[in-house]
């Protein structure tokens, strides 16, 4: 397995570094391009919400196993304000203008597996996977 990669996010270009990293790894794995490019679509939404609301953070770029299966593992880590409703920021249409428009929802839908923990006022951890299929 390929060593974990972690992207500092902290401007518009470590977005675009965690897009690659992800999608890179993601390629070395086997995955097929329209998978390739929902997790790199998924963390561009995601880094771009911690350089948005939280003015840094990181992303995490990982290969798991699970069993029989193998994915990708994605860990978007901030010490922002945090969200203090989860669920209507995971309601389709919410936006609070700034993002691109897909939000949580949208990078929810490109991953296979989705989970929110945020605390109001010391931040929010989003650890998400795609399953190789």
């Amino acid at each position: 397995m390929a060593m974990p990669k972690t992207i500092t996010i902290q401007s518009d270009l470590d977005i675009v570094a965690a897009r690659m990293a992800a999608r890179d790894m993601a390629k070395a794995m086997g995955f097929g391009a329209i998978d390739q490019a929902r997790i790199a679509t998924a963390i561009s939404e995601l880094a771009r919400n911690i350089y948005l609301y939280a003015g840094e953070g990181t992303v995490t770029v990982s290969e798991v196993q699970q069993g029989i299966r193998k994915g990708i593992e994605v860990v978007c880590e901030d010490q922002g304000p945090g969200i203090d409703d989860i669920d209507l920021v995971m309601q389709d249409g919410y936006t609070t203008s700034k993002g691109m428009g897909m939000g949580l929802p949208g990078a929810r839908r490109l991953m296979d597996d989705f989970e929110v923990i945020s605390i109001s006022g010391e931040g929010t951890k989003i650890t998400c996977r795609k399953w190789k299929r």
